[in-house]
């Protein structure tokens, strides 16, 4: 890497601006101009519905084989949260369009990340160790700018103000870097060398739930949403992306197998590739007849 500083140095700056600055931005664009409402409350119920059922799968075959606490609890985070924003974003607003952005927003803030916070620290804590003489709040995570630009959003959404001219041309301006940052940034997190033959009993499970059994089941549940077929599409396709990259950093934080999440991540980004294509051609014919 340019200057000497490796990938991982790389990644960490450009994740940190991006969460700070320019996803806040986009998360305020956005949002300001979305249709917020019930149907933001079946985003919920399809993101938490989706990645329940990935927890009760992979949790029930982790202990049917008695797999190492430390491993069963990286695999369940694996399983369970996927790359809603930082791949789901691109390939999203690429397929379907911008109208997409407003999509992927509502399934991260309003689904996602909230459960990721709260019962994903929870599992990561219980399987792993806390060293934290203070542990955090479960709630603490809403203290971090997306969510509070999500709040401001949501208040001057319905509220009915507008944004001034020149603030909406700022908010467009920053929020134009964050696919192609977040694209940058997910390269740089991808490492081969943490493909390891030994940890290929673990991934699998991931695999089977990750790539096939959570889509299908996004769709089974969002044929019960009352939303129009493209939402649903769109909303099925983001839970339809790879095990997400921030989970690793839960690993290292208690403790969990670090290199067995890194795995699982590159493998199920690069067969991603495959079977985004594949459950797009799905949804067309299942939502978009």
């Amino acid at each position: 890497m340019p200057a000497g500083l490796t990938a991982e140095q790389v990644r960490l700056v450009l994740t940190t601006f991006v969460y700070y600055l320019l996803l806040p931005a986009l998360v305020l664009d956005v949002l300001w101009k979305a249709d917020i409402g019930l149907q933001s409350f079946h985003y919920t119920i399809l993101g938490v519905g989706c990645i329940i059922f990935a927890m009760l799968c992979i949790w029930m075959i982790g202990t049917l084989f008695k797999f190492e606490d430390k491993r069963l609890g990286a695999i369940i985070l694996a399983a369970a949260f996927p790359n809603v924003t930082y791949l789901g974003l691109p390939v999203l607003e690429q397929t379907f369009g911008n109208w997409a952005r407003s999509v992927v927003i509502q399934m991260d803030l309003f689904a996602t990340s909230p459960f990721l916070f709260t019962i994903g620290i929870m599992v990561a804590r219980h399987y792993g160790v806390d060293t934290a003489e203070k542990p955090k709040s479960p709630l603490s995570f809403l203290n971090v700018p997306p969510f509070w630009a999500a709040a401001i959003a949501v208040i001057l959404n319905l509220n009915g103000l507008v944004a001034p001219p020149w603030l909406s041309g700022v908010l467009q301006n920053l929020s134009a870097a964050v696919v192609p940052l977040m694209l940058f940034s997910l390269g740089l997190a991808l490492n081969w060398k943490a493909v390891i033959g030994r940890n290929f009993p673990y991934v699998m499970p991931v695999i089977l739930i990750k790539m096939l059994a959570m889509p299908l089941f996004a769709i089974f549940l969002a044929g019960y949403l009352p939303m129009e077929g493209k939402y649903k599409a769109a909303a099925v396709l983001d839970m339809a992306m790879p095990s997400m990259v921030l989970g690793v950093v839960f690993c290292d934080r208690y403790r969990l197998d670090s290199a067995l999440y890194a795995m699982t991540v590159t493998l199920t980004t690069a067969l991603s590739l495959i079977t985004l294509p594949f459950w797009h051609g799905i949804l067309i014919n299942e939502f978009l007849k």
